[in-house]
């Protein structure tokens, strides 16, 4: 008996050692990933943006202040600013109908729906961009019909003017909203709005009290990423532009054409004004994390109390 009690803590003793060194690999491996993790983003994210910003100020906030108060550069960030206008609340609206449609109807060709919301993520921007120009240009698909002919005789142009970079940017930036919707509007299942049709509610009642509720932080999220991306996309903006002076360049493009001129205080000047339009970006983003997490919290813990 004693030989078998001597043996049993022997083996206690080693499995308790066994676990003191696996939990000491576990710390040292795990600090080792967090400095790897920090070191990347210093390097790729942090050091990047605080250089932007350093050279922005480096010939004094005057020069900033010029450059930021320039005519061009007023102009750019007005056209910046309008494009977003339009662009995030028509995908504010189709993003929740396509996401309403998605997850709580069934329809044929479903499946190849959902797939052609990913269309923008797959191709470049700079063939969104082309493909706007072979539809809307001088020498276009339309150009000739009476859909172009119309367009021409009451002076509406598409391409090298604010309405074709409206419409490369809602392009872009189509799928944000809906592909955030989507999978939270799937995961609450169709069952309250069912009751509530079943007491009578209408389809605009149902969606404004029991569907918008329900989904308000992702359609926020979804949101921010959407305005994000209007306002720093480039490539597809680039192609239907025809980076007009003062006209069609929105201020990624106003950053290249500055850079292109060799007046690179310029340049990082209204750069570090697109770094900073991001930062607050990112700060509304947290909060409506923050918001939702204490909101799933307390809604985690009243089911619990019941």
């Amino acid at each position: 008996m004693a030989g078998g009690g001597a043996t049993l803590m022997a083996g206690m003793r080693a499995r308790s050692a066994a676990g003191r060194v696996s939990n000491q690999d576990a710390i040292w491996f795990k600090w080792m990933l967090i400095s790897l993790a920090a070191m990347f983003l210093t390097l790729m994210l942090v050091l990047p943006l605080a250089v932007v910003v350093y050279e922005a100020l480096s010939r004094g906030v005057g020069t900033f202040w010029k450059a930021a108060v320039d005519k061009d550069a007023l102009a750019a960030m007005r056209l910046t600013l309008l494009t977003v206008a339009f662009a995030v609340p028509l995908n504010l609206a189709f993003g929740v109908a396509c996401a309403w449609a998605v997850a709580k109807f069934r329809f044929p060709g479903k499946s190849f729906f959902v797939t052609l919301l990913d269309l923008p993520f797959s191709i470049s921007p700079v063939i969104a961009g082309m493909i706007f120009v072979l539809l809307f240009g001088a020498r276009g698909v339309l150009a000739g019909t009476w859909v172009g002919n119309w367009m021409a005789e009451n002076g509406i142009k598409i391409i090298f003017a604010p309405p074709g970079i409206v419409l490369a940017t809602i392009f872009v930036t189509v799928p944000f909203i809906a592909r955030e919707l989507i999978p939270l509007m799937q995961a609450q299942g169709r069952e309250e709005e069912e009751a509530a049709i079943s007491l009578g509610a209408t389809g605009i009642k149902t969606f404004l009290r029991v569907t918008l509720p329900n989904i308000k932080w992702g359609l926020l999220y979804g949101v921010i990423l959407c305005n994000a991306r209007a306002m720093g996309e480039f490539g597809a903006v680039s192609v239907v532009s025809g980076h007009i002076r003062g006209k069609t360049n929105t201020m990624p493009l106003h950053v290249e054409v500055l850079n292109g001129e060799y007046q690179f205080a310029a340049a990082f000047a209204i750069a570090a004004i697109l770094v900073l339009m991001a930062v607050l970006t990112l700060v509304a983003k947290s909060i409506v994390e923050w918001q939702a997490a204490r909101e799933f919290a307390r809604l985690a813990n009243a089911e619990g109390a019941q």
